[in-house]
């Protein structure tokens, strides 16, 4: 069985944040019925790269849902929306706060339709203060919480990481969040979740912000470093580059005597970690002239026979054709409407007994309108008034 069996999910949110939420969702056994507005989730244009009109940003955030079209700005529209949520158990948007009330389907009218209903809103800035009605886009959300400002090389302008963390963090904290009202609906009956971009970037930034906390001095960029451990960074071999993870004194010993540099042990700049921080650009330039002289898998494998954290920097390529992931069933195969057969990167959590729910494609806009229609009362003639009169 499905950790998710039998729960019912409305979403009407779309590009990131929402979509990834909802796909976990639905990933573990959740019936998603994805509420797109008639001309479709705007991430069904992002690109490139499309295959056959088909983006690839679209795919990576939308399997193992269905897909209706409907007008919200349509009376009608939200009487559908009412019919939808009124057997179900979650309600997911991530609209700009207050647009959601404007369209009528906010979650003081929606939960008439359902006092159970756990109701997650996905935001820029949150449903309160003076931020409010900022318009939410990750890299905004990054820049302002101040993980941008310790990304990438010192002395150099800060970068953007390259995927969208923000978004995916604010989807999984909503996820969170709908599980832990879900447990205690039964008690306390349905809940506003107010989940947000910025929110989820403070939270991430732990050591960083704490650091702040505690000195009062912000923390600098480094690049690959760490501010608190060293060596623990990037390196670049003859042919490619790794990265190594020395996390304490330990497995510095190790380190050394795998890369033949055992005179450097108890060396007085790198004997301890404090030192090692202390001196890690000095220390670096040592590893980098070192590690020049020789292919990565040559340092790979020495690190690997030593029990040294180590890793080869991938690209996308190498990772999605790599053994363990696919021993991981961390790639699937589904049948897409259009594209036949297409591969997805798959669901990262795994349990003992229960199993996710059997993948499928990402959905072609409104390809289950009607069989959505259907199963909440209405006829056939009603359904093709409806196509008629430009509701769905």
């Amino acid at each position: 069985m499905t950790p998710l069996s039998g729960i019912k999910v409305i979403d009407v949110s779309r590009v990131m944040a929402g979509p990834y939420c909802t796909m976990l969702l639905a990933d573990y056994g959740a019936n998603v019925i994805k509420v797109e507005p008639p001309l479709g989730d705007d991430s069904r244009t992002f690109g490139p790269p499309f295959s056959r009109g088909e983006s690839a940003y679209f795919l990576s955030v939308n399997r193992t849902k269905r897909s209706m079209t409907l007008n919200l700005k349509h009376k009608r529209g939200r009487d559908i929306i009412f019919r939808l949520v009124k057997d179900a158990d979650i309600f997911v948007e991530n609209y700009k706060p207050g647009v959601a009330d404007r369209l009528g389907i906010g979650f003081d009218v929606l939960r008439k339709h359902n006092p159970n209903l756990i109701y997650a809103s996905i935001s820029g800035f949150g449903q309160t203060g003076p931020y409010r009605e900022k318009p939410g886009y990750d890299i905004i959300a990054y820049a302002m919480s101040g993980l941008n400002s310790i990304t990438g090389e010192k002395d150099r302008p800060p970068i953007r990481i390259g995927a969208p963390l923000a978004d995916i963090g604010a989807g999984m904290f909503a996820l969170i969040g709908i599980l832990m009202a879900l447990r205690v609906r039964d008690k306390e009956g349905g809940q506003h979740i107010d989940a947000n971009l910025l929110d989820g970037q403070l939270s991430w930034l732990t050591h960083q912000a704490q650091g702040y906390l505690l000195t009062g001095e912000n923390p600098e960029k480094l690049g690959s470093a760490h501010n608190s451990i060293a060596p623990y960074q990037a390196f670049t071999a003859q042919d490619a580059s790794f990265v190594v993870a020395v996390g304490n004194d330990s497995i510095w010993k190790k380190f050394c005597i795998a890369i033949h540099l055992e005179d450097i042990v108890h060396h007085p700049d790198f004997r301890s970690n404090l030192d090692r921080v202390k001196n890690r650009e000095k220390l670096a330039d040592l590893l980098n002239r070192h590690f020049c002289k020789e292919p990565v898998e040559y340092w790979l494998s020495a690190f690997t026979n030593a029990d040294v954290p180590c890793g080869k920097i991938n690209r996308i390529s190498e990772i999605l054709s790599d053994a363990h992931v696919k021993e991981h069933d961390m790639l699937l195969e589904v049948n897409h409407d259009k594209l036949g057969k297409i591969n997805l990167v798959g669901p990262p959590i795994k349990f003992s007994k229960s199993k996710p729910a059997a993948p499928r494609a990402p959905p072609t806009l409104g390809a289950n309108t009607s069989e959505i229609l259907k199963e909440v009362g209405y006829s056939q003639k009603e359904i093709k008034v409806l196509y008629k009169d430009g509701v769905v």
